[in-house]
């Protein structure tokens, strides 16, 4: 049973969504400082904005499309910079990391269509679709997989691959982690995401498939990597995921964590930190494929 209700939000105030940023972004502050080896430069995919992340020996032939968490409330590519850049080192390959357009002031489905323009951006620019794979974190995470989702509607040519760390792609709030968790999981909880949720959908349903790609047929989608702790609130996301792309047969691996919370990947310290992301910048090479000549 989902933990919904329709009924008017008191986060829909200035007051409110402004302690909700808040909260995310004391949280950003974690992630530490980039990695000082990466530079980030300011560009625009048509009229969206955004920055590229990109080391010495970055492959120019291929590359990152990566959306930000935040709840779809907060963050940008600034908040996101150490993590953006630690997966950069860790693939060899550089990222353009997007500023989609964020709730309240615009709402579902303004991030998934940004995400959309972005890829046919890159598309117009002669950039070849398997060249490119969508990643993200949390809200960004299930970003990935709801833009990827469009793309494949929309027919346009598939990206390389899809990877998310710690993905929040069911906006319904019926994953069981979310409670069996909830006192595991310090960085994010059940209210946050409530909040969030209903700031970010308005009045459209939680279930729709681009809000909650865990609801989705990933048919023909391409391989899938999606990383996520064992304690935390989102864990039960990452494995539905798993179960669409199974059901679809889609290439898929998720690994679980043990004893690792919400988006682990952002404490630098932590050998699983560094586990996870190596093993997300071997997929991603791997599954990248560089443009042809």
């Amino acid at each position: 049973m989902a933990f919904w209700s329709a009924g008017p939000s008191r986060a829909k105030t200035p007051t409110a969504i402004e302690g909700l940023r808040a909260r995310y972004n004391a949280r950003f502050e974690r992630m530490g400082p980039a990695p000082a080896d990466i530079s980030f430069t300011p560009d625009q995919m048509g009229p969206l904005h955004g920055e590229w992340a990109r080391g010495a020996q970055s492959d120019p032939d291929r590359m990152i499309l990566y959306f930000h968490g935040g709840g779809y409330v907060a963050g940008s590519p600034a908040t996101h910079r150490a993590l953006v850049g630690r997966l950069v080192e860790a693939s060899g390959i550089a990222a353009f990391s997007l500023r989609y357009r964020l709730a309240p002031e615009c709402p579902f489905p303004a991030a998934v269509r940004d995400g959309v323009d972005a890829y046919r951006a890159l598309l117009s620019k002669g950039v070849c679709a398997h060249s490119i794979v969508l990643a993200g974190d949390e809200a960004g995470g299930g970003l990935a997989f709801a833009v990827a989702l469009a793309i494949r509607n929309g027919g346009h040519a598939m990206p390389g691959a899809v990877a998310a760390m710690s993905p929040w792609a069911d906006l319904s709030l019926s994953g069981h982690s979310l409670l069996a968790s909830r006192k595991a999981d310090n960085i994010l909880g059940w209210e946050t995401l409530f909040l969030c949720a209903r700031n970010y959908l308005c009045k459209s349903n939680p279930g729709d498939a681009y809000a909650s790609p865990a609801y989705a047929s990933l048919r023909d989608f391409p391989p899938v990597m999606v990383h996520a702790g064992a304690n935390e609130v989102l864990r039960d996301d990452a494995s539905k995921l798993g179960d669409r792309a199974a059901e679809a047969g889609v290439s898929v691996s998720v690994e679980i964590y043990d004893g690792m919370g919400h988006l682990f990947q952002a404490e630098s310290g932590r050998s699983e930190a560094r586990a996870s992301l190596a093993r997300l910048g071997q997929f991603v090479r791997a599954r990248c494929k560089a443009m042809a000549a």
